[in-house]
């Protein structure tokens, strides 16, 4: 099978009826899946990657990894969004006639000077 989203948790259910699962990465499937992608030229390509001796094939994740995973691909993407928040924020200032430093906690604390400072209001 094709490593897709619910390919791991098949691969688990399919393993423990007693059936061998081997999983290939989709990018190894990718170069045989001829024209517009859909299920019949995916399961050509499929098929076609599979007859390669040199095709490496993965293992199914448990349940455990693909937690982990998940929690790693989480946190990238609120360190992402704070990162944009900030950078939004260090943009903005200028227009009011502050300046904000590089750094994390550098917009924040000018935020908390700004809101302490009845001039600016």
């Amino acid at each position: 099978m094709e490593a897709c989203c619910g390919a791991h948790h098949l691969g688990r259910l399919l393993e423990a009826q007693g059936h061998t699962v081997r999983l290939m990465p989709p990018e190894y499937v990718r170069p045989y899946v001829k024209a517009q992608k859909n299920d019949e030229r995916d399961a050509l390509g499929i098929a076609e990657a599979a007859s390669r001796p040199g095709m490496r094939f993965v293992p199914p994740g448990s349940g455990d990894q693909l937690d982990l995973q998940t929690l790693h691909r989480v946190r990238s993407r609120l360190v992402g969004a704070r990162t944009a928040l900030i950078n939004q924020l260090r943009a903005i200032l200028p227009g009011r006639g502050r300046m904000s430093p590089q750094g994390r906690r550098k917009p924040g604390q000018t935020v908390d000077a700004i809101a302490g400072d009845p001039a600016f209001r």
